[in-house]
């Protein structure tokens, strides 16, 4: 039967409407608040960077924000939304101060919809405005007015108030996770020296800017101080550790851009530049950067990002008429960075023997490298070990960020879910036995080993995680011991010698269920004793329980429901206070009888009627 396409078949969504329907072209992907760029930390994002704007033009020192299980608040002390324009602010499209570049010179929001995204996103939304003492408020339901309050006297001092609940109907079952929450506005107070924020009564504030956020993130020491430097619209802090790879924190206008842009790419050409010009050495650009772990802050006038959710700026230029970002970073490092080198010889001879071991490092592999790469070119053309998907992350195809790929064990269990994936978005690596335990191995081993150099070339990550091909790696494995130490022994690689991977938040582990409870009607399946039971009450008479031993044993037919929408992923995170090195020795070192010991006291026995 053919389609009738008539003129009632074109349809014009309103705002709201047109935003609940494709929420995604707003705040990325959705999620239920286990992934940090979950939606519901972009609706809380949203806000709170029009608070920042206002401090950023020198209005209101402190935010307050409060998050519960039940809404968020944030409220900011700023000038205050003009009163008669409130409601336009919060449901008009493309309406907003920003456009005004005298208002709001260097903004993080100028596109006027984020806020209305929220709004939209919102089973409840309200909004308040204090200004001269005077006080409007509007509140929404999904986006509909169901409150337009009068004009009233007040005592509150100016600023903004904005509570929200992310509507459940679209999250799910979601939850703030406060890490997540914590990272979100350390940044904006490392950013923005002298601004206080407040999460649920707790003060977060910063005197050394960009310095103290590398203090907070780097997991080891650092070989040298760090190198802070200053000047009108930027600012960068360097230094290098011991860990392989390359770590960056960028950033624009107060934004957090996670997928980097001009700005991050302008950065990293600049510093190999600058140091081949001081060393007087034309060093490989790895050599140079191996181990870095740097941030990069600029402000630019009328920015243009990528998408909505501002994670990768496009900006060519530092203002419309102004000089171009790669000019502008490399002026400002050839002068301050050479000079601050010939001003402190200890860091500049600190960073020229990190140089030269890493050059050393990547001759004695180079050999290695050459014939691992031929042989993982070799077996990607003739065996099944990756069966890609059709979409990558470092693409720009529309649904780049649902990208996964799959590190399985065993044939069975990669059978299963290559019959069941979605072939555009996600692949399926299988492993052949349990993987080396690579702690304290250097990265020849990555080479050296099969297993380990076809996974890092299935990855494209071996020239750095730029290239990383899927947006989330996920560690699927059976939930035995055996699942576990294979889990363990894969984090361990990652962290040893792809750390920025699993710091940026790529890494998961695949939640299978452990048990089927079934009757003739309905199947439930149960990620847990706890679901279990439920299950069992709630199904009642003839119920058949099945317990998934392994991940072999789930059907294609059932594996679809467990990687589909309603997917579990746990991710892989790494608290601030983690040192990586520490945490590798204990669990994965030679020191058998103290973590022996540890088990042994941490173990919960759990003893039944």
């Amino acid at each position: 039967m053919t389609a009738i396409y008539t003129e009632d078949s074109i349809r014009t969504l309103d705002w709201k409407e047109h935003i609940r329907k494709r929420p995604g072209m707003y705040i990325g992907k959705l999620g239920d608040g286990s992934s940090q760029d979950d939606g519901i930390y972009v609706l809380l994002k949203e806000v709170m960077d029009n608070s920042i704007d206002e401090y950023m033009m020198g209005f209101g020192k402190t935010i307050d924000i409060e998050i519960t299980d039940s809404y968020v608040k944030v409220r900011d002390f700023g000038r205050g939304i003009p009163l008669g324009k409130l409601m336009d602010v919060a449901s008009k499209m493309n309406t907003g101060a920003k456009y005004d570049s005298k208002a709001f010179k260097k903004s993080v929001g100028l596109n006027g919809v984020g806020i209305k995204a929220v709004n939209a996103l919102s089973a409840s939304f309200k909004i308040e405005a204090f200004r001269d003492g005077e006080r409007k408020c509007v509140e929404f339901a999904n986006g509909e007015v169901i409150s337009d309050e009068d004009v009233q006297k007040t005592s509150e001092k100016n600023g903004t108030l904005t509570t929200f609940v992310p509507d459940r109907e679209i999250f799910g079952d979601y939850h703030y996770i406060e890490e997540y929450v914590v990272v979100l506005i350390q940044n904006y107070v490392f950013l923005n020296s002298g601004l206080t924020v407040k999460l649920n009564g707790k003060k977060y504030y910063s005197d050394n800017g960009l310095r103290d956020l590398l203090d907070q993130n780097i997991s080891s020491e650092g070989l040298y101080p760090i190198i802070h430097l200053k000047g009108e619209d930027i600012e960068v802090a360097i230094t290098h550790g011991n860990q392989y790879g390359e770590e960056y924190y960028s950033f624009v206008n107060g934004q957090h851009t996670v997928q980097g842009g001009s700005h991050y790419t302008s950065f990293r050409e600049a510093y190999v530049k600058t140091i081949r010009e001081f060393y007087k050495k034309d060093f490989d650009a790895s050599d140079i950067r191996t181990s870095i772990v740097a941030a990069i802050s600029i402000k630019v006038e009328e920015p243009i990002f990528e998408s909505q959710t501002k994670t990768k700026l496009g900006s060519k230029n530092i203002a419309p008429n102004g000089p171009s970002i790669r000019n502008f970073i490399g002026d400002f490092l050839k002068k301050e960075l050479d000079n601050y080198l010939h001003r402190n010889d200890e860091v500049s001879e600190a960073l020229h023997r990190k140089i030269i071991e890493s050059e050393k490092e990547r001759k004695a592999i180079s050999g290695i490298k050459k014939l691992a790469k031929q042989r993982a070119k070799k077996a990607s053309l003739h065996n099944k070990k990756l069966r890609d998907c059709r979409m990558h992350y470092n693409t720009n195809d529309e649904r780049k960020n649902e990208t996964m790929i799959f590190i399985t064990e065993g044939d069975s269990a990669s059978g299963s879910i290559t019959k069941s994936r979605d072939v555009n978005t996600q692949a399926v690596f299988s492993l052949k036995g349990k993987p080396l335990n690579t702690y304290g191995l250097t990265k020849k081993i990555v080479y050296e080993n099969e297993e380990f150099n076809l996974l890092q070339a299935a990855l494209d990550i071996e020239e750095g995680i730029e290239n990383l091909r899927y947006k989330n790696v996920v560690i699927a494995t059976d939930a035995d011991v055996d699942g576990m130490h294979i889990r363990l022994l894969l984090i361990t690689f990652f962290l040893q010698f792809f750390p920025d991977l699993v710091k940026n938040g790529h890494l998961y582990i695949l939640q299978t269920p452990l048990f089927r409870v079934r009757n003739k009607k309905d199947t439930i399946y149960c990620y847990s004793e706890v679901e279990k039971t439920k299950a069992i009450n709630k199904l009642k008479n003839n119920t058949e329980i099945t317990r998934f031993k392994g991940l072999g044993e789930i059907s294609p037919d059932e594996f679809k429901y467990f990687i589909g929408k309603d997917i579990r992923l746990d991710p892989v995170r790494l608290r601030r206070d983690d040192a990586v090195k520490d945490l590798l020795e204990f669990y994965m070192g030679k020191n058998t009888p103290e973590r022996q010991d540890f088990i042994v006291e941490n173990l919960k026995v759990e003893v039944s009627d």
